[in-house]
């Protein structure tokens, strides 16, 4: 399994060095409650709601013999995601051998710095819908 993650149809692409131990895919359903009079509360089905991952790994700064890949290093990956970030691409995640491919945006982006170097972080992402002008 890889993960990776893209920009403007592949004009660059990260395939994140180490998997994650686990990840979860949220499906959130916009239903609501009301209360009756006569027959107590009732629920409506809504929408489903945008989906969202968090990823939780690390960067590492060394090379480790488990890595996924080796294109950067440590900050460099950082330096990348801040950059789409600002410019405000939607990103495309896709894992392999999942389901999952879809387009989204940074919802945060944490890193922690190590002793040894090595920068662990938290990316929450969340669907973003492409929208149909025509």
């Amino acid at each position: 399994m890889d993960i990776y993650l893209c920009v403007n149809n592949r004009e660059q692409v990260i395939c994140l060095p180490v998997l994650p131990s686990e990840f979860t895919i949220t499906k959130p359903q916009k239903n609501e409650t009301f209360e009756t009079v006569s027959q107590g509360d009732l629920k409506l089905i809504g929408q489903a709601g945008l989906k969202g991952i968090i990823i939780n790994s690390f960067f590492p700064v060394r090379d480790y013999t488990f890595l996924k890949d080796r294109t950067y290093k440590g900050f460099e990956y950082v330096y990348i995601i801040d950059k789409w970030i600002e410019a405000k691409y939607p990103i495309r995640l896709i894992i392999t051998e999942t389901p999952i491919n879809m387009v989204c945006c940074v919802d945060d982006f944490q890193y922690t710095i190590k002793r040894d170097g090595d920068l662990y972080y938290s990316l929450v992402l969340s669907q973003f819908k492409l929208v149909n002008t025509v």
